[in-house]
């Protein structure tokens, strides 16, 4: 199982991005995709989830109205669109898979995890 993100970089606030996440070696359909973010000093934190069995997603109310997460079944791959991006916003973000049809919160319960993406949000 691989998880690969792509799609972070440097932007000046208000502006937007798009996260890219790459799946292989598992059966996309039967997994829960989440997107997590840890700034430095800080905590993991969840940011938004997506169960590609069915499409439901969840996001966290900091990123709410700003960021969308969708799946493309047929490329495996899944993506965080983030719009008025925020200084706030700025941290290392990590997509995690594990098999379920539902959404799971947490990152224990997360079993495979990409290497990271740089944001960066510059005020």
């Amino acid at each position: 199982v691989q998880l690969v993100e792509s799609g972070g970089g440097t932007v000046q606030a208000g502006g937007s991005l798009r996260l890219t996440c790459a799946a292989s070696g598992f059966t996309f359909d039967e997994y829960t995709i989440g997107w997590f973010r840890q700034a430095p000093g800080k905590e993991r934190e969840g940011v938004s989830y997506i169960s590609t069995s069915d499409g439901n997603t969840y996001y966290a109310d900091s990123v709410k109205g700003r960021f969308t997460i969708s799946s493309d079944k047929y490329a495996d791959t899944v993506y965080l669109q983030m719009n008025n991006l925020k200084p706030e916003d700025t941290a290392v973000y990590y997509c995690a898979g594990t098999y379920a049809t539902y959404i799971i919160k947490v990152p224990s319960g997360y079993n495979y995890w990409g290497q990271g993406t740089q944001v960066t949000v510059s005020s």
